[in-house]
């Protein structure tokens, strides 16, 4: 595997680049040794932050971790992107498809069950006609971070959410 290590505000160390090389390298069993891993790390001040992008065959795997501790984020970007293999590789075996820069044993080996969707909750809920702001106002009160509601100038359903640094953001449907 190829690794591309960046910093945005911090210095890459050997140390550091050991640590992602060590802990990322167990993806090694599953993929052949062409394949690049592009490892940005970035400090904002007590977030440290690890962003991990693996492309393979027309889909792309990728974790973002954040905790005060770049060693702590790490540790939990592999356990992550793990999971996330796992899921991939049974999308793989059900399409049938070519496993691209997969090794082989790693798609032909027996996998453990995943854990599969379960909805255990439905919520009902009128929705009057409102503005996205007044539905950003709403959320907050609530306290979620995200707000579903029925938008008074585009008479659709649509999404507003919590964004980092206290913004919010809106979906609304493409037809």
């Amino acid at each position: 595997m190829r690794f591309t290590i960046s910093g945005k505000n911090i210095e890459v160390s050997d140390a550091l680049r050991a640590a992602i090389r060590d802990k990322l390298g167990k993806l090694e069993r599953y993929f052949t040794p062409d394949t690049e891993i592009i490892v940005t790390l970035s400090v904002e001040k007590e977030r440290q932050k690890i962003e991990v992008t693996i492309p393979v065959k027309g889909n792309i795997i990728r974790s973002e971790q954040v905790s005060n501790d770049m060693y702590v984020s790490i540790d939990l970007v592999e356990e992550v992107i793990e999971r996330q293999l796992r899921k991939y590789k049974e999308k793989i075996i059900e399409k049938h498809k070519d496993g691209g820069n997969f090794k082989k044993e790693f798609i032909e080996k027996d996998s453990e069950p995943l854990d599969e969707v379960k909805i255990i909750r439905t919520k009902h809920f009128g929705m009057k006609p409102m503005y996205p702001e007044d539905a950003c106002i709403q959320m907050e009160l609530l306290g979620h971070n995200f707000f579903v509601f029925y938008n008074a100038e585009t008479e659709e359903v649509n999404v507003v959410y919590k964004r980092k640094g206290n913004t919010y953001g809106l979906i609304e449907p493409e037809y």
